[in-house]
């Protein structure tokens, strides 16, 4: 999923008026469009779900059929699966690769070249940014292997893998290992190694800078049953809504001894990844869909809204599109997605709001920063198409597409990015982000950006409503 972290993938609900297929017209196996899965379904009551690459096939999920039945289309012998506002597109294939079939012993499932031959399948499958970035994959392949081969364990596997994401220059790119591992990295640092050395500079966290915004800009606040999503007057015409993230807001009754051990972020997150996604995201866009209509009940009468997302990361796109249907009245083509396999693309994929007949359609400002990542930023590009939304700031972050999620043999996680995400027109906006109508200037460094606003709020708020003044009488 989309994080900035990344755990971080996307979302609104495409409408679609055709009937859902009947239970038996969907079994069989079907093989993805894109994102390196076979889709295995049973006698009508389950399917498994494998990662396949040419050397290895994993068990990712197996389930009831019902659990995603919903969002299930077949039409033309094409299946579709729906999650979020991605629909993933299967073929069928006569049967299920051997691989999956054959039961890796221990040794092979730990053993650190195969590993790396695994990721290395899906990097050079599944990568959608190797000519933009301009990676050499055949030179960065077989450098990486050398340095395993030299030295063929865990921590080197690790650190070989992490070197490569870097060197891909992946905006979504993450490397998750095991709590062993990590412990062996730690104990693997040399003795009496010098701790970095501290400054003087105030450090903020997104969601404190985000407060600090907040309780300055409002001079009304009108927030109820909300955390992430605030709400109020910035004047007596000009509405103002912040939103934090585009994630955290579903109630997924986190249990207490979780939140007790863990904390409530990781407690939500090991909450939703035991999920179906696709139940996780719809769960996400109800709870924002109850904010929304509080905040526009609260802010229908101002002459024009403000909606800061500067110091949002991400998170899922269905919220960002739940939020953004509450300011177009009709349905609305809004971007283009593909996904990247072997040398092709998968079929560009529309992407729409929906829109609510009560739409907030008088003049609305979005502020957007160098720190608006991932699904912020999906949320930047819809309001291109949207006339009446201006923004002010500076361009996005650069990190637009959603991130494939994979999980090795040996049980780590990772990423990479595999959708290109594109305006209508085909424009795409990954590393230099999405424009802004008004250019405030801000610094490109997270910090240096949250202590410019810090240290003076009061110019920032000035600021923003200039810029309001001079886009209002364009």
């Amino acid at each position: 999923m989309r994080l900035g972290f990344t755990i971080f993938l996307t979302f609104l609900f495409i409408s679609c008026q055709q009937e859902q297929p009947k239970p038996e017209g969907v079994n069989g196996t079907w093989e993805s469009l894109g994102s390196g899965w076979v889709l295995q379904i049973k006698d009508s009551t389950e399917y498994a779900l494998y990662d396949v690459t040419t050397i290895s096939c994993l068990p990712n999920r197996k389930a009831d059929l019902s659990e995603i039945m919903d969002g299930l289309l077949l039409k033309n012998d094409t299946l579709s699966l729906q999650k979020g506002v991605i629909t993933y597109r299967f073929t069928r294939t006569h049967a299920i690769p051997k691989l999956c079939s054959e039961t890796l012993s221990h040794s092979r499932q730990n053993d650190p070249l195969y590993n790396f031959e695994v990721f290395a399948e899906t990097v050079k499958t599944h990568y959608a940014f190797m000519e933009l970035n301009r990676i050499d994959w055949t030179s960065l392949y077989l450098d990486q292997k050398g340095k395993l081969e030299a030295n063929p364990t865990q921590i080197t596997l690790y650190n070989v893998l992490d070197d490569t994401l870097d060197k891909l220059n992946d905006n979504h790119a993450y490397l998750e290992a095991t709590d062993g591992l990590y412990a062996a990295l730690e104990e693997e640092k040399e003795e009496g190694e010098e701790e970095p050395k501290g400054n003087d500079l105030a450090e903020y966290g997104d969601l404190q800078i985000a407060g600090m915004v907040k309780d300055h800009f409002l001079q009304e606040e009108l927030t109820k049953d909300s955390k992430l999503i605030q709400w109020g007057k910035l004047t007596d015409d000009i509405g103002y809504i912040q939103v934090m993230t585009m994630w955290l807001h579903a109630d997924l009754n986190v249990p207490q001894d979780l939140i007790d051990k863990n904390g409530y972020l990781d407690a939500y997150v090991k909450t939703f990844s035991q999920m179906y996604e696709g139940d996780y995201i719809k769960k996400e866009a109800e709870a924002v869909r109850t904010i929304m209509a509080n905040a526009m009940k609260d802010l229908s009468t101002m002459e024009s809204i403000v909606i800061d997302v500067r110091f949002n990361g991400g998170g899922q796109d269905a919220v960002s599109f739940e939020i953004l249907n509450r300011f177009t009245k009709g349905k609305l083509h809004i971007a283009n997605q593909k996904l990247h396999f072997g040398k092709d693309f998968s079929p560009v994929l529309p992407l729409y709001l929906e829109g609510t007949p009560k739409a907030f359609t008088k003049p609305v400002f979005v502020l957007t920063s160098p720190q608006t990542g991932s699904a912020a930023e999906a949320f930047s590009i819809a309001t291109m198409s949207m006339p009446h939304i201006k923004r002010i700031g500076s361009a996005t972050q650069g990190a637009l597409s959603t991130a494939l999620e994979k999980t090795l043999p040996n049980g780590w996680a990772f990423s990479i990015s595999n959708e290109v995400y594109m305006d209508p027109q085909g424009n795409v906006y990954e590393n230099k982000g999405v424009p802004v109508d008004y250019e405030l200037d801000y610094p490109r460094e997270r910090q240096p950006f949250f202590r410019a606003v810090a240290h003076d709020l009061e110019k920032d708020k000035r600021d923003i409503l200039d810029a309001i003044g001079v886009l209002a009488n364009q």
